[in-house]
């Protein structure tokens, strides 16, 4: 066992200072070094940790301190092979989803954690929520014919105001909670995707599409569905018109809905109401445990299992930019 666990993070923004920052401090692990390339998020994250350093260059930070656990927060689109450099000195890595926005990268990645025997997760948090933990329980052993998810929200802007609004770089939402919702079909049914595709509807005038329709096939041959749309609508909370559920599994045995992070319903019936839970809080905690004890049995994900999500709507992406040519998954993800 290690009790003193030393903590790099690798980008320092927004979100790290919300919410991973805050959750690894709660763990007791120390955080030893900050690094990212706006200096006035190092400031503010530096604010929340003052022993730490900090650091512009990534690199330096992998080689002047001495770190158990990385965090990646960065954006997808900015990661090249910090990752590698730390697996290959024996650091346990968390990596933020998107884990890449090319798979060339991630098998990289994947085969520097393999080949160095470091633990691994990817931020996949609602696996830890109790809601999600119940539906997977009730779909066991029932036959999957068709999974939907849905998630609607308001028109993008004409003009990009940071990077999330340029689409070769956030993917939009189809890739951000896209990689959610393949995710938790993977989790909850226990099965992988073997074919994707998809078809964006993206208006030159906006910076992101205002629908993306992805379709999946599973390995058993039931059927997926993955909806976003952007109205100037009434989208009503949590990215859904009021009344209506983000998920849904049609199986031979019955309907079971999942109704935002609140209930799960069964043919229309309460199933599971769930209460206040932070799963970025748990996932934090289980994960510095699985280092700090060198056991993984708490881990729900880890990086070569987050590839096979991420896989899924990369390839639907490619798809789309391809008129919707149905696409191969595992092909995709071992190319």
């Amino acid at each position: 066992m290690t009790d003193n666990i030393k903590v790099a993070f690798y980008g320092c923004g927004n979100f790290a200072q919300k919410t991973r920052i805050p959750n690894v401090l709660k763990t007791g692990a120390q955080i030893v070094g900050l690094s990212d390339t706006n200096v006035e998020s190092l400031k503010t994250a530096k604010d929340q940790c003052p022993s730490a350093k900090i650091y512009e260059d990534a690199h330096q930070m992998l080689k002047d301190e001495k770190i158990d656990v990385l965090y990646s927060i960065v954006p997808a689109f900015v990661r090249t092979d910090i990752e590698i450099t730390a697996a290959q000195k024996g650091i346990h890595i968390f990596s933020e989803k998107p884990q890449v926005m090319e798979m060339a990268l991630g098998k990289k990645i994947e085969t520097a954690i393999l080949d160095s025997d470091v633990l691994s997760t990817v931020g996949v948090r609602e696996r830890y929520r109790p809601l999600f933990q119940e539906a997977r329980e009730w779909l066991k052993g029932k036959k999957i014919v068709h999974a939907r998810f849905q998630s609607i929200s308001g028109l993008p802007p004409f003009e990009p105001a940071s990077w999330w609004d340029e689409i070769d770089k956030s993917g939009g939402s189809a890739l951000d909670w896209g990689i959610h919702a393949t995710d938790y079909m993977r989790y909850l049914t226990t099965m992988n995707i073997k074919t994707a595709q998809a078809f964006y509807h993206h208006p030159p005038e906006y910076t992101l599409p205002l629908s993306s329709s992805i379709h999946y096939c599973f390995s058993s041959g039931a059927t997926a569905s993955l909806l976003f749309v952007k109205t100037a609508g009434e989208v009503g909370s949590q990215g859904m018109p009021a009344g209506e559920p983000w998920f849904k599994f049609f199986c031979e045995e019955g309907v079971l809905s999942i109704h935002g992070y609140e209930s799960l319903l069964v043919d229309g019936d309460l199933l599971y109401e769930a209460k206040p839970f932070d799963p970025w809080e748990e996932q934090d905690r289980v994960f510095i445990e699985a280092v700090r004890n060198r056991d993984t049995q708490g881990l729900l994900s880890d990086y070569s299992d987050g590839l096979h999500s991420l896989g899924p709507v990369l390839a639907a992406w490619h798809s789309a930019k391809r008129g919707g040519e149905a696409i191969d998954v595992e092909s995709f993800i071992e190319q």
